[in-house]
């Protein structure tokens, strides 16, 4: 392992000191020409990447989670891209860039009209982790009666990763099992729930039906509560058709807003008050929101939130909590689009059609994928790259070659950025003579 010098390290040959210079020569090149656009070019930036779709983007990113033991070809990637969203790096409408996040993709859209305001990588495949469990709640309301009494099993208190304290014996209503799976993210509802939907593979085709059904062609649930598997994928895009979809169903808007409700116990462990685990519960506006984690996974987070009228959904994809929680990504992102133009630079698909770039629509349909990859259908996914994290704003035209003209901001940066560095190598030759 090598130790960053400092103050008593020995002192760097002055060839290893020009090692900054060439670091933010290759960021000031990146910055000047990552895809990145505002409104007026991103239907051309969205045509030039549609056809090819985004390299590196079509599985989620590794090394492999313990659990994807077995390799699984990447889903098809649509072409046109769903929702018009082509754009393989960060995308904005309006002049002003939505504020800087540290995550690998996200969206921020109207949950009314379906603008899309703002984009990283949309439609870039990571693992959702437990906001998968918006997929799974969507095929419960639809298919199991709420009053439904199920018995917990020993099965359903073994599951790995977060519970809601079912218990051998333990009889819940399906409406209590679905608040233990949005409430308090619980991988026992979740498993005692896929029981009664027919079991896990059942209950995995029916989320797979309802994903095609919304246009989330990205997705491909491995477990019903999200916990990692062969081919778990989905993508920020998605997953703001997933809440969107979940806030027209009454029942499970209301859960996600309920703070607490009562939970039955088993055997000799009484009841108690399952309470829901949202850090966004009780902010002004709050309409409902799902987190999700596993180690491959990393943080994952979609929210939605009213303004003024005006109701907005975002998503984080593959983020960390430090040094800005998650959340407060999130909150950023949505105060910037309540801020942000009414017109957007894609749009959430309505369900059953997929969008496009020239606004005509088609039913949902896998098109032959990009770069080669293989394009069967598994029961899984596989792995890839996160998306760009430049958060430039090209104001102009992009050249014929399609890279937009370097921000004047950046070249200015850069020159500072070398002046600063070529000092300080200067004092420390000096230092060494």
């Amino acid at each position: 392992m090598t130790t960053p010098a400092g103050p008593g390290s020995p002192r760097q040959p002055a060839a290893r000191l020009l090692v900054p210079v060439v670091v933010a020569l290759a960021l000031a090149g990146a910055a000047g020409t990552a895809p990145v656009a505002s409104a007026a070019p991103a239907a051309s930036a969205a045509a030039t990447t549609a056809a090819a779709g985004c390299p590196g983007q079509e599985v989620p990113p590794g090394p492999p989670a313990r659990e994807e033991t077995v390799p699984v070809a990447p889903l098809p990637v649509p072409s046109p891209p769903v929702g018009g969203l082509g754009g393989c790096g960060d995308t904005h409408a309006g002049p002003v860039p939505p504020p800087p996040v540290g995550v690998a993709s996200y969206v921020v859209a109207d949950l009314d009209s379906g603008a899309v305001l703002a984009a990283r990588a949309p439609h870039a495949r990571q693992r959702p982790a437990s906001t998968i469990k918006l997929l799974l709640a969507l095929v419960v309301d639809e298919r199991l009666p709420m009053d439904r009494v199920v018995v917990g099993t020993a099965e359903d208190g073994d599951v790995d990763g977060s519970r809601a304290g079912i218990g051998p014996g333990g009889r819940y209503t399906v409406d209590q099992l679905l608040h233990g799976l949005l409430l308090s993210s619980g991988n026992d509802a979740a498993n005692a729930l896929a029981r009664e939907l027919g079991g896990v593979p059942a209950t995995l085709a029916a989320m797979r039906d309802e994903a095609r059904r919304l246009g989330a062609l990205d997705t491909r649930p491995a477990t019903p509560a999200g916990l990692d598997g062969p081919g778990m994928s989905a993508s920020a895009y998605d997953l703001g058709l997933l809440l969107r979809a979940a806030l027209e169903r009454p029942r499970i808007a209301a859960a996600l807003t309920t703070r607490s409700i009562p939970f039955p116990g088993f055997a000799d462990k009484p009841g108690f008050l399952l309470g829901n685990d949202d850090r966004l519960l009780g902010a002004p506006g709050f309409l409902g929101g799902k987190n999700g984690f596993t180690d491959a996974a990393r943080h994952t987070f979609v929210g939605a939130m009213e303004r003024d009228g005006r109701r907005l959904v975002v998503a984080i994809v593959r983020g960390e909590p430090r040094p800005v929680l998650m959340v407060d990504q999130a909150r950023a992102l949505l105060d910037w689009g309540f801020g942000a133009p009414a017109t957007g630079i894609g749009t959430l698909v309505e369900p059953g059609t997929t969008g496009s770039a020239d606004g005509s629509d088609t039913p949902p349909g896998p098109a032959a994928p990009a770069g080669g990859a293989g394009g069967a259908t598994a029961s899984g996914g596989a792995d890839g790259a996160p998306g760009s994290t430049d958060g430039a704003t090209a104001t102009g035209t992009p050249d014929p070659a399609g890279a937009a003209p370097v921000p004047a901001a950046v070249l200015v940066g850069g020159v500072a950025a070398l002046a600063g560095v070529g000092a300080l190598v200067a004092a420390r030759l000096r230092r060494r003579r």
